[in-house]
């Protein structure tokens, strides 16, 4: 979850005037806010975050409504004692993103986020805006003094969300904090954990538990630097022109999440064009990959869009019929399309074949995320983005209401949102609700 709400707020930031065109720069900066009040709401002292709650075993045994679960879910939290520098520090990235966003687009935060319905805001974004990189300051040094993985502190996580290292979640939140503060103390502290946790190698991916591409772009963006910049650029000429596709053209990097690791890496090359690095040919690689989710590939893999969606989304909630029938394994084993139509949401993918099953059980084909979307999400927006600036004429790296073309962004600009939906429950393959980076 806090590496979607760092995805979907870099997106956000870079990419408002498309989110605004679409008539879904509210929903974005909604979906944001429903994360960072429940990132604010699990860090309940500096050094202290609850980063889990559910068990994922006992999470297994139930299938139906999220409202209908009516069971013991114990919370589990990382401290000084039992820490989790990963975890803490890619939430840490996440508020600081998302700070980002909500300062870059406050008036249509402050008309988005209302309480009582009078329309008068909760807070205003910059009141809320510092709020979060409180938070994420706090979060960042308890990630930097009490070193650990999380998954040695929440049980049941190793299992499902184990995590590998935490020099690249380190790296991400000072850089993140660096653009939302400009305070260059976060920014020599990323270079120092840059070198120190070797991140100059060319990585294969990047998603929850691998940052490093993400890592070295923003350093490039930040910087401007050749070291950074010659890192990114080798990413992303690798996924491009190396990678290993399906016939039908897919990068094809892990069999869970297919569709998801094609799309992060669409965002993240997109995010390179911006260098002025092999622009055309990065644009090109992102929108080739988006297009085969949305139906190039011969059918889209987005449910509710394009030409055959997937129409049994491995999706507890959305197998369920209507109320006030009642709901459970009985709707997993059914027939036919999902009674409830999940839209928006991006399936794992097809196989390295292009095989794909559009059926409930499956969820290596089927299964769908809070995580799968957001890279998915932010990618559409840049490429709806580069069409906009095509339409005002504009030079590809110079769009319009981003941070290079608007003084007040610089210090920090680039978050991406969907409108991820919160009742996307995490399904079949280990999904307890939590933080987990």
């Amino acid at each position: 979850m806090a590496s979607t709400t760092t995805l979907l707020s870099w997106g956000l930031l870079s990419y408002r005037d498309a989110y605004a065109a679409s008539g879904q720069l509210g929903n974005a900066i909604k979906a944001v806010k429903w994360a960072t009040d429940y990132f604010i709401k699990c860090h309940v002292a500096p050094n202290e975050l609850y980063g889990q709650v559910g068990d994922f075993n006992l999470d297994h045994k139930f299938w139906g409504r999220p409202e209908d679960l009516n069971m013991t879910r114990p919370s589990y939290k990382i401290d000084a004692e039992h820490p989790g520098s990963d975890l803490a520090g890619e939430t840490a990235a996440a508020l600081a993103a998302a700070s980002l966003a909500f300062r870059a687009s406050a008036d249509a935060f402050d008309a988005a986020v209302t309480s009582d319905g009078t329309g008068a805001p909760v807070t205003d974004a910059r009141t809320y805006a510092d709020l979060c990189l409180t938070h994420a300051k706090q979060l960042y040094h308890f990630a930097s003094t009490y070193r650990g993985l999380y998954h040695e502190a929440i049980k049941g996580a190793a299992q499902y969300y184990e995590s590998t290292d935490y020099g690249d979640e380190l790296t991400w939140a000072a850089a993140w904090l660096f653009k939302a503060t400009n305070d260059t103390t976060y920014l020599d502290e990323a270079e120092h954990h840059y070198m120190k946790f070797r991140l100059k190698e060319r990585p294969n991916e990047f998603f929850y538990n691998k940052k490093v591409a993400g890592v070295q772009v923003i350093l490039a963006q930040l910087t401007g630097r050749s070291e950074y910049i010659d890192a990114a650029q080798a990413f992303c000429d690798f996924s491009a022109d190396f990678q290993k596709r399906t016939p039908r053209g897919l990068i094809y990097i892990d069999k869970f999440g297919t569709l998801c690791h094609a799309a992060n890496v669409a965002f993240v090359c997109l995010q390179a064009a911006k260098l002025g690095i092999s622009h055309g040919k990065y644009e090109n690689f992102a929108r080739q990959q988006i297009h085969y989710m949305l139906g190039d590939s011969g059918r889209s893999y987005v449910v509710g869009f394009g030409k055959n969606p997937p129409r049994q989304p491995h999706h507890a909630a959305s197998s369920c019929p209507d109320r006030p029938s009642s709901c459970g394994w009985e709707a997993f084993s059914r027939r036919g399309a999902n009674p409830q139509v999940l839209r928006g949401a991006l399936v794992s993918g097809p196989d390295e074949n292009d095989y794909y099953e559009d059926q409930r059980e499956e969820y290596v084909y089927n299964e769908v995320t809070l995580d799968y979307n957001a890279g998915f999400q932010s990618a559409v927006a840049g490429l709806r983005q580069l069409r906009l600036n095509a339409e005002d004429g504009a030079k590809p790296n110079k769009a319009r209401g981003s941070e290079e073309t608007r003084p007040e962004l610089r210090r920090g600009a680039d978050v991406r949102i969907a409108t991820v939906l919160p009742t996307l429950r995490r399904s079949r393959r280990g999904r307890s609700q939590g933080n987990q980076s």
